[in-house]
């Protein structure tokens, strides 16, 4: 299996591992285009964990929201800067109530 393949990889360089993948550059260009195509965009950096790894939440004014792994938090927050995002510790902040919000209503409805 990969997973464990790539798993040991990373414990042999002395990096602790999870059952995720890594962040992509198509995270990347997902993230940028939700930026650029919604209104009030705001991060939310949630830290990584056993089982992901770092992930940039992304929740616009409306409370429609994406998330995508990123290589750092610090990553998160220099490159939601570039763009005007402002962002959070969500570990610190917690998410939005908009967020719940829209997630009852695509239930709803």
């Amino acid at each position: 299996m990969a997973w464990k393949r790539r798993r040991r990889e990373r414990r042999a360089k002395g990096e602790p591992g999870t059952m995720d993948r890594a962040a992509e550059s198509v995270d990347r260009t997902h993230l940028e285009e939700f930026v650029r195509t919604r209104q009030g965009v705001e991060g939310f950096v949630e830290p990584r964990t056993m089982v992901t790894e770092t992930t940039l939440l992304l929740v616009a004014i409306d409370g429609e929201w994406t998330r995508r792994r990123v290589p750092s938090p610090q990553w998160a927050h220099n490159w939601a800067n570039k763009l005007g995002v402002p962002t959070y510790d969500a570990g610190l902040v917690g998410i939005p109530q908009r967020m719940r919000d829209w997630n009852s209503r695509q239930r709803k409805g």
